[in-house]
């Protein structure tokens, strides 16, 4: 049925404009581990990406209560942006804690991390924008698809960088701070599939 009141599309700019952010936040994370001898850009880079992204989540709920009709249920849109911006917290709080443990250089296992994560969320922007146009999703089920074998791949690479990490053993405290690090890169791995699994459900409702 059409409805005689016009939704507000400015939803889509604000959910294009969030997963723009959590690209920025997953590039410079991507840099940080590449390019460690400026690690101090780069982190500032992404705090400054968890501030934006912050703005947005703060734009898209105040939009929320001040309109009567939106393009898909205002649940499944906070869900989304939700989801979004715990991506860019989990990126900002293992970045700070680069520095603040004082971490002498990337492993290798962070180095693949990285660049899924990176993957995963370039595919979710994608999938976010394909949303204007529901009634032709082009490659977006897809995408989803792809998402969810990167969490796979994501866990796999957990699961061996922390295999490997208990094997060497050493310091103990160095050991801990690692576990912390790989830790909340996999949970931002995991909360690109939350995204995926947000944009799949509006989907099935509005198919």
């Amino acid at each position: 049925m059409l409805s005689i009141v016009p939704r507000d599309k400015m939803f889509f700019d604000l959910l294009e404009r969030g997963a723009g952010i959590v690209v920025k936040a997953a590039e410079a994370y991507a840099a940080l581990v590449q390019d460690y001898e400026h690690r101090t850009d780069h982190v500032a880079r992404i705090r400054q990406c968890e501030h934006d992204g912050d703005e947005i989540a703060h734009q898209t709920f105040e939009r929320l209560d001040q309109t009567f009709i939106t393009p898909f249920d205002r649940e499944d849109i906070g869900a989304l942006m939700s989801r979004m911006d715990d991506v860019i917290d989990e990126i900002d709080a293992a970045a700070k804690r680069m520095t603040l443990y004082k971490i002498p250089a990337p492993t290798t296992w962070l180095i693949k991390q990285t660049e899924v994560l990176l993957k995963a969320c370039r595919l979710a922007a994608r999938a976010v924008s394909r949303l204007r146009n529901l009634k032709k999703p082009n490659g977006l089920h897809e995408e989803l698809v792809e998402i969810h074998f990167l969490e796979n791949v994501g866990d796999d690479n957990n699961h061996a960088a922390l295999a490997e990490l208990f094997e060497k053993g050493g310091d103990p405290l160095l050991v801990m701070k690692w576990k912390e690090i790989y830790d909340l890169t996999e949970r931002a791995i995991d909360r690109c599939e939350d995204i995926a699994n947000s944009i799949r459900s509006i989907m099935l409702k509005n198919a």
